[in-house]
């Protein structure tokens, strides 16, 4: 009988390999910030849900409704920079200016906020500021120079 089974070993003799790694190297460049996709994710949830958590949906009505958007739109920037990150990278500017309005939202949208509430919006701002710059500065880094 014949021995059709295959040998397992190495694949680094494969004709194919060098292009396979080229490949992979391409899929993989420019996600310096893969571990950054998470936390700004995160970041967009906690803000979209904060007035529930902080229980301020009946006293800063216009704040709900304004974090959940915001939160949702940082949300989906967050999905966007895992899915398509040499496209959206650039994009990261538009969370630090997500964070700047945030930090301020809440004597523009709302009216006569309380600590917390203030608090909250100016914390999801900074942290919004921050990763979006680390993003930013990390797609800057990593773009090819022409």
């Amino acid at each position: 009988m014949a021995n059709v089974s295959h040998p397992r070993g190495d694949i680094a003799g494969h004709p194919d390999a060098p292009e396979m790694r080229a490949r992979y190297d391409r899929m993989l460049g420019g996600r310096d910030v893969a571990l950054v996709d998470g936390p700004v994710f995160l970041l967009g949830l906690y803000c979209a849900v904060s007035p529930w958590i902080l229980h301020y949906t009946t006293s800063q009505p216009a704040l709900v409704t304004h974090n959940l958007i915001v939160g949702i739109a940082i949300g989906l920037l967050a999905l966007g920079f895992t899915a398509a990150p040499a496209r959206m990278y650039g994009l990261s500017w538009a969370m630090c200016a997500l964070g700047a309005w945030m930090i301020i939202s809440p004597w523009i949208v709302g009216s006569s906020p309380d600590a917390g509430v203030i608090w909250n919006n100016v914390i999801i701002g900074a942290l919004a500021v921050v990763l979006g710059a680390v993003c930013a500065a990390t797609a800057a880094r990593s773009a090819p120079k022409s």
